[in-house]
């Protein structure tokens, strides 16, 4: 499967040395020539020099034999066109464009087969506003991750001292009839998929699958709050700030926003009925403790600047603000931050990886999610036919160490797997697998070829 991706930015790049990890055929197109050499110095994939918007440069590329087309540079009109050319010369390709200006995403019908026939439109503010609000719906959390609609939820916390699971071993637990998965661990800087022997330690961040229904109950056993995050302040009224605003303006939250910016300060409190709006630097301690950050459920720090998200949320937190979460940009960043206090931190190039990802999968994958420093994949998939992992008992199925089958839904009921339980077809199946096992869960996953 030939894989080529346009423009050797933060998402690019990420995306080509996950697939260069994986040994894939992949083709990097950048008109940067530092780019190009960092990535052919760096990663096993050929790199080209050029613009992606290059007949010639696609046919070099390989683009009549390619199978996917990943268009991720900072400009949408240099993708769209990417993508234009690629059904061109290949009418079977898939395509796949970042595009963030808003005006191009409402204009559906600008992708559709007639015109661009764009497959997958990828854009980061929305789903980076779709996250803070999953986060702020299940106080506590570090990571939310939503399956089947959101009725199933990947839920990640950091095991404090004093937390009720601090020191059990995952086989009492289960044996203690409490229904809590625990599908990884990460320790460290090392992610483990985990079993009955392994102990929860202080300072583990656990992985839980959880049904939607449960998610109270869930927090109450991790002896957590579930009062609302509804005293917030955001900081940064650019494109993410404001549609945060607006959809917490919409719930009638108590809302602060503040930005340095007086035209982009008038043009929110124009905008915004419900949230009161602030002019001034948030990095500056006297304006926290006016905005009286040390009483707010949440600070969300989203300006351009991630040095200054990081200092504005320790500040925050100092000041005693509940909850924080940290607009991060450069992905190799992420680790480092998250290390110092910080309860979440999120990258808007991380949800265009993810959005990728789900197209490189094979098998029937309906979602794919890296978990912490990609050393881990959280994969939705559909069970098919004639696939090794179906209508046998799972003890019976050969699924490698460093993988586990988190859930099976079937007909809206959600089954918590047991070593007598049999997957049949068509179920829905949600796994967790470390990154040296993905090749195997992949082969599981797909339609034997004697099917054919």
């Amino acid at each position: 499967m030939r894989i080529i991706i346009i423009g050797a930015g933060e998402v690019g790049y990420h995306i080509a040395k996950k697939l260069s990890d994986e040994k894939r055929d992949v083709v990097l197109i950048d008109k940067d020539p530092a780019k190009v050499r960092r990535i052919s110095e760096n990663l096993d994939i050929q790199a080209l020099l050029g613009s992606g918007t290059s007949p010639k440069m696609l046919r070099e590329a390989g683009i009549e034999k390619a199978e996917l087309l990943a268009a991720a540079t900072d400009s949408d009109e240099v993708n769209l066109i990417a993508c234009l050319l690629a059904r061109s010369l290949n009418r079977h390709i898939v395509k796949i464009a970042r595009v963030r200006n808003q005006e191009y995403v409402q204009e559906s019908s600008l992708f559709s087969e007639d015109l661009l026939g764009v497959d997958l439109i990828i854009n980061t503010r929305d789903m980076m506003v779709k996250t803070i609000l999953s986060l702020m719906d299940i106080p506590g959390a570090s990571e939310v991750i939503d399956f089947l609609g959101g009725e199933v939820k990947l839920v990640s916390f950091l095991i404090s001292e004093d937390s009720p699971l601090a020191g059990m071993k995952l086989s009492n637990l289960k044996s203690s009839g409490e229904g809590l998965l625990i599908v990884a661990i990460v320790r460290g800087h090392k992610i483990l998929i985990p079993s009955g022997a392994d102990t929860i330690w202080p300072l583990d961040l656990i992985y839980l699958v959880v049904k939607k229904d449960n998610v109270h109950a869930t927090l109450n056993r991790l002896g957590m709050s579930t009062r609302p995050l509804k005293n917030v302040i955001i900081v940064g009224a650019g494109a993410t700030g404001m549609a945060v605003a607006h959809a917490l303006d919409d719930r009638r939250h108590n809302v602060r926003l503040i930005d340095e910016d007086g035209d982009r300060c008038k043009q929110a409190a124009t905008l915004l009925n419900y949230v009161t709006v602030i002019k001034g630097d948030a990095a500056d301690g006297d304006l926290l403790r006016e905005a009286n950050a040390g009483e707010m459920d949440l600070l969300i720090a989203l300006t351009g600047d991630e040095e200054s998200n990081v200092l504005i949320s320790l500040l925050a937190k100092e000041m005693g603000t509940r909850r924080t979460i940290t607009r991060v940009s450069k992905l190799s960043y992420m680790h480092i931050v998250s290390a110092i206090g910080l309860d979440t931190v999120i990258n808007p190039r991380m949800s265009a990886v993810r959005a990728i990802l789900q197209h490189l999968r094979r098998g029937k994958i309906l979602s794919v999610t890296p978990l912490r420093e990609e050393q881990a994949e959280a994969i939705e998939a559909e069970a098919l036919e004639t696939s090794d992992i179906v209508n046998v008992p799972l003890a019976q199925v050969d699924f490698p160490p460093g993988a586990i089958l988190g859930a099976i839904v079937r007909e809206g009921e959600i089954i918590i797997p047991k070593g007598d339980t049999i997957v049949l077809p068509h179920d829905r199946l949600i796994i967790f697998a470390l990154q040296q096992v993905l090749n195997s869960i992949e082969r599981l996953l797909t339609v034997k070829l004697e099917y054919f």
